[in-house]
């Protein structure tokens, strides 16, 4: 299967996301943990994602005599490189986006569904504002932020840490306006 499409759907990226860290999660946990979605879709997009490449089999046990595979992700395959983003179409630009903004609806509902959920106490956030750029400072704040979370990418699960999903999007709302 194609990276964008194997990346580019909802219930992929979530499983993506559930993954990261380096934990080692079986299809069982993973129904468990994106409990909004029909079992039988996990299992299917599970299976897409380990013939695609992105989830790899790190142990498998019997359970009732039924093999049980516990999966770890493979981080290198869950981005979309310069070459292939430069192949895009503004369709699957605008597929990426829908995928992602879709993904993020669903982990926002899952939490704020949870026991005790609290966006004060836990700095949930969701601040959107229009930052006037030239394309100089465009790629200078892009590279700050590129460094800052690279800072932070290579943490791992640890007692006091808690996985949080940061979206960041940016785009032009209107066209350049034009000097001269």
């Amino acid at each position: 299967m194609d990276p964008l499409d194997l990346l580019l759907h909802p219930v992929r990226l979530r499983i993506v996301h559930a993954m990261s860290g380096g934990r080692v999660r079986t299809t069982s946990d993973l129904c468990a943990r994106l409990s909004d979605v029909p079992k039988t879709s996990v299992y299917r997009h599970v299976a897409l994602l380990a013939e695609g490449g992105v989830l790899e089999v790190v142990d498998e046990q019997r359970v009732h005599g039924a093999v049980e595979r516990h999966y770890q992700l493979r981080a290198d395959r869950t981005r979309i490189g310069p070459e292939a983003a430069a192949t895009m179409t503004l369709d699957d630009h605008r597929r990426g986006f829908t995928a992602t903004m879709a993904a993020l609806l669903a982990e926002f509902n899952t939490y704020l569904d949870r026991p005790g959920a609290n966006p004060l106490h836990d700095s949930v956030g969701y601040r959107q504002g229009i930052l006037w750029l030239s394309e100089d400072e465009l790629a200078a704040l892009i590279k700050d932020i590129q460094q800052t979370l690279a800072n932070y990418s290579g943490n791992s699960p640890a007692p006091g840490r808690t996985p949080r999903l940061h979206t960041m999007i940016s785009f032009p709302v209107e066209p350049p306006e034009q000097t001269g």
